[in-house]
């Protein structure tokens, strides 16, 4: 009797607790907020991170750059070594030729300026043979020839400023020692020799700016000139010799 004078004490006592404080407070218990025999919980959030999985943002790859300092280096080694090249090169070529005053040739470079103008007619030179200076416009050929007979200065002259070594005798030279000259001319590139009228030397070497005389056509000067300036006196560097003319008379 007393037990269920309880039961209906405690069923009187639910029924007047309000509907809406009962599902709240079932919601507050439930983690989910899902009510029922199927409610789980809720996941928790990996790493403590907010808004869960998949809110942080992957940052892009790092590219690396060019290697400038490599490359600035393999610069600077390229530039030094054109220098030491360059270098060596003028230093061989000055070896080459021999010392003007110790040799008896006579630098005609350092006591005058050459005019290189192409000119028409004929030309006054201060020096006989000259050694430079004014010209034709048309070279002659200096492919190692040799002329029998006296050819005009200013195609010569033209020869020399590609870089051509003009050899020249007195026509009452011995024939022997023009036999010797035409030796060391004949078929050598860069080369010409041919007798001149007048000239005070019997023999006469002469390249742009640079002149030898002597008496014999066994000098060994003669082959150091040539071996000297021969291509390497050029005012013009890397003009030809060939296809000059061949014509004869001044």
């Amino acid at each position: 009797m007393t037990a269920h004078l309880s039961q209906l004490t405690w069923a009187q006592g639910l029924r007047s607790v309000p509907v809406t404080f009962v599902i709240r407070q079932v919601l507050l218990t439930s983690p989910t907020g899902r009510v029922g025999p199927n409610a789980r919980p809720a996941a928790k959030a990996k790493g403590g991170q907010r808004g869960g999985k998949g809110s942080s943002r992957a940052r892009p790859p790092v590219r690396p750059g060019p290697p400038w300092g490599l490359i600035g280096i393999g610069i600077a080694l390229v530039c030094f070594a054109a220098v030491v090249i360059g270098y060596a090169v003028y230093q061989i070529n000055q070896a080459k030729k021999p010392a003007a005053t110790a040799s008896g040739i006579v630098n005609y470079r350092k006591t005058e300026k050459l005019a290189r103008n192409h000119v028409p007619g004929r030309v006054k030179y201060l020096q006989s043979p000259p050694v430079g200076g004014n010209h034709s416009t048309e070279w002659q050929n200096c492919m190692g020839d040799v002329y029998t007979s006296a050819i005009a200065d200013e195609r010569a002259v033209h020869s020399m400023e590609h870089g051509a070594v003009w050899l020249t005798y007195n026509p009452s030279l011995p024939k022997s020692q023009v036999a010797a000259l035409v030796a060391q001319v004949r078929g050598k590139q860069y080369l010409l020799l041919s007798p001149y009228p007048g000239q005070k030397s019997p023999i006469s070497v002469q390249a742009w700016g640079y002149q030898l005389t002597t008496r014999s056509a066994s000098d060994k000067r003669i082959a150091s000139f040539i071996s000297a300036y021969s291509r390497t006196a050029s005012v013009e560097p890397g003009a030809t010799c060939s296809g000059g003319s061949t014509a004869t008379g001044r």
